[in-house]
């Protein structure tokens, strides 16, 4: 079964809450990492599928999406706080006892703040490159976030269910490999398909966002478009995560993880 995988996700959330308790600053601190490693996987994504959609190529979402898989490799050999990954360990650290409610509620918030600041460092260090400045570069991305911010709210929450549930079971299968090699196939294999697949990640999102907003953008995309697609997507997220990984998986192997 599982059990190993499970024991190594309650491990983890220990070791997070303790990181917490030690010095929120550093917590924080390592939440901006995660969110400017995803950072990393967003620019380099689009800058791959920019050479494609400049050629109208059915490759651009293919390429780009293979090309992402680099932000998870960074976080989880790299360190940092991800708050869609949290979303599962902490939740089930608590139905498990581990921790109480309220703190892995709270360690979310922070996370989710810590990436909120790292995304918002990333993209002011992306805009003084001037990197992504000429249209033939930014025009995949900047036509990317116009979608996600006028796609129906409704959609956007279920893309955020889909897309959490496959995240955090690319961190979570490899925990029960020993090769570092296998590991960072499956991670890589898994963030493949949920960026293929058209599901919706609120940091990847947030960090995309930051990006386009810094960027000269048409009057489509705006703050207001961030909320309307942030909002349901993070509910997503936290639903996928929570209940999808978190109560499933204690619900599921109750029966093998008794202390």
């Amino acid at each position: 079964m599982e059990r190993e995988a499970l024991l190594k996700v309650e491990q983890l959330a220990l070791k997070k809450v303790k990181v917490y308790k030690d010095s929120r600053l550093r917590y924080l601190a390592r939440a901006m990492l995660a969110s400017m490693f995803i950072g990393f996987g967003v620019i380099v994504a689009f800058k791959t599928g920019s050479f494609f959609y400049a050629e109208h190529s059915p490759l651009t979402y293919p390429m780009a999406a293979i090309t992402f898989g680099a932000a998870i490799i960074l976080i989880s050999y790299g360190g940092g706080d991800l708050f869609t990954g949290n979303t599962f360990y902490f939740t089930y650290a608590a139905l498990r006892r581990k921790i109480k409610a309220g703190m892995a509620a709270n360690l979310c918030t922070w996370t989710y703040a810590g990436n909120v600041l790292g995304a918002g460092v990333f993209a002011f260090l992306i805009y003084t490159t001037g990197l992504f400045d000429d249209s033939s570069v930014n025009g995949f991305l900047l036509s990317v976030v116009e979608k996600k911010m006028h796609t129906p709210m409704v959609e956007l929450f279920f893309r955020g269910i889909l897309c959490n549930w496959l995240v955090c079971l690319a961190f979570f299968v490899p925990m029960s490999m020993k090769s570092d090699g296998a590991k960072m196939f499956a991670m890589m294999l898994f963030v493949f398909c949920f960026f293929i697949s058209g599901y919706e990640h609120s940091i990847a999102n947030l960090c995309t966002f930051a990006i386009a907003l810094v960027l000269d953008h048409p009057g489509t995309i705006s703050l207001g478009g961030v909320l309307h697609n942030l909002i349901p997507v993070t509910l997503g997220n936290i639903v996928g995560g929570a209940l999808l990984m978190g109560f499933m998986y204690d619900y599921v192997n109750k029966p093998f993880m008794e202390d």
